[in-house]
């Protein structure tokens, strides 16, 4: 039996498109213009992007800062969240309230605070950004990161997980990557494509630490060359967008999760 999609609810995805299509149609048009003439259409606007070498050497460092904050924040928050369902449930609410913190706090104040605590520091890491800007990065991400893992971890039995992997001789490392991590598998990816996004548009905290990312490079560019503004807003929605497809594919992969029996 074929199920019917009242006119009503097409509508408003027709207005939902429009409204999320039309000023990404508008950009894309923008860019096509030709810089001597203003007439379309040239992609002169990308070639310029492309050809410039800080497109790619801001682009690799912001990824590389991606990868870092990724790798950071899964050390941090799985053995900690997985502690705390495990031995420590009461704590939960309690690293909900701190990783709702980033959301309060502005990122122009908690990079202002955070370069004044870290002030005297070795300068491999103040003035790094593989340092400095990476920490910051690891507390803009929390929320994302903890709230990921830990629906991660309520859908899973974490107590038979391990009580079984013990059972069997397991020792903790070994239960903690060849039991829980497989089973957290999608919420731990899904948490890092967030941060991926994060990382990649972030631009307020690597301005005022006058470090020179992807996000500060598109921002200087939208202040001196119109259409290759336009071109590279483009390209770096683009960037994001994969991200959140990545995000979507492993989701549907979230039935194959792996499940460890009990003794009986």
């Amino acid at each position: 039996m074929r199920k019917h999609i009242a006119p009503t609810a097409v509508l408003w995805l027709v207005i939902g498109a429009a409204y999320f299509f039309i000023p990404l149609l508008a950009t894309f048009l923008f860019s096509l213009r030709k810089a001597s003439t203003g007439h379309c259409c040239s992609l002169a606007a990308y070639g310029t992007i492309v050809h410039n070498p800080e497109f790619w050497t801001t682009l690799r460092l912001s990824f590389q800062l991606s990868l870092e904050v990724i790798a950071i924040s899964l050390i941090l928050f799985v053995p900690t969240v997985y502690w705390v369902h495990l031995k420590l449930p009461r704590l939960r609410p309690v690293l909900a309230f701190f990783a709702l913190i980033p959301f309060v706090v502005p990122p122009i104040v908690l990079v202002v605070g955070l370069l004044d605590f870290y002030k005297g520091t070795p300068q491999w890491y103040y003035g790094s950004p593989y340092g400095f800007l990476a920490t910051a990065y690891v507390i803009l991400a929390f929320p994302y990161m903890f709230f990921s893992l830990d629906a991660g971890f309520r859908a899973i039995d974490v107590h038979t997980l391990t009580e079984a992997s013990q059972s069997l001789g397991a020792s903790w490392p070994t239960t903690m990557f060849r039991v829980i991590l497989p089973n957290i598998r999608v919420a731990a990816l899904g948490g890092s494509f967030l941060a991926l996004a994060i990382v990649m548009g972030e631009f307020t905290m690597a301005s005022l630490a006058a470090f020179h990312t992807f996000p500060t490079f598109i921002q200087y560019i939208n202040e001196t060359q119109a259409y290759p503004a336009a071109a590279v807003s483009l390209m770096s929605f683009g960037i994001t967008w994969a991200a959140m497809l990545a995000l979507l594919f492993v989701g549907r992969g979230s039935r194959s999760r792996v499940q460890v029996a009990g003794a009986h």
